[in-house]
């Protein structure tokens, strides 16, 4: 049960041909019910008709929480870059959206969610501009009307906008208007749709999800075991965003005066730790949303209660984590250590939340911390400029939450979570699974890191060889919003400080 879940589910789930049924059966005083059998037929059809408004309310209350992230985006972001960039990184973050919704609308969600019936492994192949996808007698309509197809769109389309946003990240202060628009239309258009399409569809090489040709209903993914396990997308959504986010601080180069000659790294402190803080609180509120509601039914309840106890000790793990490793390092403790491990934490946990019992999300989200703090520094010294760490959060803690997965799913939480009917489905291997599906997470990983990296470095190459990607240097000194934007985002007075 994750976002692709109801590509398959949904079907065999409900049988809704004509689309949810109606309360008719009690719109009238004269309605004459000759025997008990059409009274309990028509009691029937109302439960299913309030399960399935049920489902669609769920999607819709999970898409606005997911929706509300681009809001701690926006203040985590516009607070970690120096207030001369404050009006270009917010400009990007709402733009996000914005082109994210057309493009999804357009077609990345046929790419990433069509196929059913024109079975592509690669790459989905129908519902381009939404035709179909709720209509209760339309082609390839799997979904079978009642609004859960738009509500199902309306979710997705707010994963895509959060791959997108975590680019904007590290190529922060220093990168042209023109090279964001396009590196955000290829990666929410192209690039994340066909790597939800392997992990998240009915018809995907790497899902768990994928079925028996013949329409049985059964589950017959590619390399066995359960497929690859990620639940809500530490590697669909995030090493996506985390890895197009590293290639492209590695490419445009760092700020300048981020190093010295030497390469020791030289500080430029963001304006707001205000502004950090309340963005990461508001990104942990959303994430309720972005994995709770990934069960795509309100009948997944169960699975729910699991996934946000999980959803709250692992960013509470990965931010203590990360503060004692800076003060092991001799670091003073800085409130950001903690926001970044919070984050880390949050992304380790996003693929096993509803597999994995409390003690092991604490774990995992603690060594996500660990691994951010590590990767931070590693990057550091290799004098790539990341300036909210996006890379390290979510594409290094993203690649550990997907492992995790082959190490700690419990048996039971697993076929629970994945309606496996398999009498011995894979799990974790500290649990005596056989290692397959520890194998087929790494695979995953490493399929999307060479996918996501390997079209993000022609993307970034091209631009930086066309002369589109990097302001100038007199530019970047005098700050993007005085050079681009129409004027500072805060009103200084004559005495230099801010007086609105």
């Amino acid at each position: 049960m994750h976002p692709g879940y109801a590509l398959h589910k949904w079907q065999t789930r409900r049988s809704l041909a004509e689309g949810p049924p109606m309360f008719s059966a009690f719109s009238s005083p004269t309605s004459d019910f000759t025997n008990v059998t059409e009274i309990a037929l028509a009691l029937e059809d109302n439960d299913k008709a309030i399960a399935a408004a049920g489902d669609v309310f769920w999607l819709l209350f999970g898409a606005v929480l997911v929706m509300f992230m681009q809001a701690g985006f926006a203040l985590l972001e516009a607070g970690s870059v120096r207030a001369k960039n404050t009006k270009n990184i917010l400009l990007k973050n709402t733009l996000d959206a914005c082109i994210g919704a057309v493009l999804f609308w357009a077609f990345g969600f046929a790419f990433a969610f069509g196929g059913k019936g024109d079975a592509l492994p690669f790459i989905g192949s129908n519902y381009f501009f939404l035709m179909d996808i709720d209509a209760p007698n339309g082609r390839n309509a799997v979904f079978k009307g009642g609004g859960y197809g738009f509500a199902f769109w309306t979710f997705q389309w707010a994963f895509s906008a959060a791959a997108a946003t975590i680019v904007s990240g590290a190529v922060a202060e220093r990168c042209r208007l023109s090279a964001y628009a396009v590196y955000t239309t290829i990666i929410t258009g192209f690039i994340y749709p066909v790597i939800v399409h392997w992990v998240w569809s009915a018809d995907g090489f790497l899902s768990a999800f994928k079925t028996t040709s013949n329409n049985a209903g059964e589950y017959d993914p590619d390399f066995g075991s359960n497929g690859m396990m990620d639940f809500a997308g530490s590697g669909v959504v995030h090493m996506t965003g985390g890895g197009a986010a590293l290639v492209a601080a590695i490419i445009l180069g760092p700020r300048k005066g981020r190093f010295d000659a030497d390469g020791k790294v030289l500080p430029i402190k963001p304006h707001s730790t205000v502004l950090q803080a309340i963005g990461t609180f508001i990104l942990w509120f959303g994430w309720y949303g972005f994995n709770c509601v990934s069960t795509l039914a309100f009948g997944g309840a169960a699975v729910a209660g699991r996934v946000a106890m999980n959803t709250t000790l692992a960013p509470a793990g990965g931010g203590l984590a990360m503060l004692a490793c800076s003060m092991v390092m001799g670091e003073a403790p800085e409130v950001v250590a903690v926001l970044s491990g919070i984050l880390g934490g949050l992304v380790a946990i996003t693929a096993p939340c509803p597999v994995v019992d409390a003690w092991a999300a604490l774990l995992i989200g603690s060594i996500g911390g660990v691994i951010v703090y590590g990767s931070s520094a590693m990057l550091k010294m290799m004098k790539v400029d990341d300036p909210l760490d996006a890379s390290p959060i979510h594409f290094f803690a993203g690649a550990w939450g997907v492992i995790s997965v082959g190490l700690f799913a419990n048996k039971i939480a697993t076929t629970t979570a994945y309606t496996i009917t398999d009498t011995d489905p894979g799990y974790g291997g500290f649990f005596g699974d056989d290692g397959i599906q520890l194998g087929i997470q790494v695979l995953g990983v490493v399929l999307i890191t060479l996918w996501t990296c390997g079209m993000s470095a022609i993307m970034f190459m091209t631009l930086k060889v066309t002369g589109m990607f990097r302001v100038s240097e007199e530019e970047e000194d005098m700050g993007l919003d005085e050079s681009h934007h129409g004027g500072s985002a805060y009103d200084y007075g004559a005495t230099g400080k801010v007086t609105a």
